[in-house]
């Protein structure tokens, strides 16, 4: 986790192609708690989560990133310490992704004893109290990103039309106030919104498009977080005490605990109360941006 901690708010300059043959565009690039954010003159053009970035040209020079596998934007950046920094991360995440190599059985056993006292002693419940009270958030924006990374692999990646985007982002403080958190559009889905850990929303193509109105589809974003106030909590009611006492050991989660978490959230969706609209001062061109930010 201290890979993301270490470099956190580096910036760099960058070129970026929303889609293969475009004409590149220069940006500014910044490092975030959990995202690689591309900037431009109008604000924010792209979110990337960084646990879900990917290495095009290994050892190459430019350095050239995408946000999923098969390259549709890339990003060329030039900066040694801004590349050397996603690339901790990238092996960060490489290596939490890695199986585990064996405990030798002193260690074993020594984990073993531990896990049995603490569950005798205090039980499931205060191992998880445990670990809500000592994740920082930048562990848990990580998290929410894996978790947002491996919802992309379902629902295809964020929609990336950067007045939407902008739109967007102007939509949520104006639903949540100041430090509203991101929210991220998904083009196949989900047929609700998601709260993740770290204040990320995602939602699908299709709850955009059919709002009727900027306040309809705030309320939607509201109704996702009442559903799910603390989706942390959530989650580690899901993995189960074992996956907790390894959080609170090594600081990292068994990636195949966030993989199953994701995939049910994207099978079945909390639902949410009705949540009434509430005026949102977006104007009607910033409307119709957002209604394309997944373009087409």
């Amino acid at each position: 986790m201290t890979a993301l901690h270490d470099y956190a708010r580096l910036e760099t300059s960058g070129l970026w192609r929303e889609a293969p043959g475009a004409v590149a565009r220069s940006v500014t690039v910044s490092l975030g708690d959990a995202t690689l954010v591309l900037s431009g003159e109008g604000g924010a053009l792209a979110h990337w989560s960084l646990p879900a970035l990917h290495r095009l040209n290994p050892g190459g020079t430019p350095a050239r990133y995408a946000p999923d596998e098969a390259g549709t934007e890339t990003l060329d950046i030039e900066d040694d310490t801004v590349t050397e920094a996603i690339e901790r991360v990238r092996a960060a995440v490489a290596r939490r992704a890695a199986p585990p190599r064996r405990l030798r059985v002193p260690s074993l056993l020594a984990l073993l004893a531990l896990s049995l006292a603490l569950a005798a002693l205090r039980g499931p419940a205060f191992l998880e109290a445990r670990a809500l009270a000592v994740m920082p958030r930048s562990q848990q924006a990580e998290i929410g990103a894996t978790l947002l990374g491996h919802l992309s692999e379902s629902f295809g990646p964020a929609c990336q039309e950067p007045l939407g985007v902008e739109a967007l982002a102007g939509l949520m403080e104006a639903t949540f106030g100041p430090a509203p958190g991101q929210a991220v559009v998904l083009p196949a889905g989900p047929p609700r919104p998601l709260a993740l850990p770290g204040g990320i929303l995602a939602l699908g193509r299709a709850s955009v498009e059919d709002a009727a109105e900027p306040a309809d589809l705030a309320a939607d974003l509201r109704a996702a977080r009442a559903a799910a106030p603390d989706p942390l909590r959530a989650l580690l009611d899901d993995v189960g005490p074992w996956a907790v006492l390894r959080l609170l050991l090594s600081g990292d989660l068994p990636p195949a605990a966030l993989a199953a978490h994701a995939a049910r959230l994207a099978a079945a969706p909390p639902g949410g109360a009705g949540v009434p609209p509430l005026p949102s001062p977006l104007t009607d061109g910033e409307w119709v941006s957002l209604q394309g930010i997944c373009g087409g």
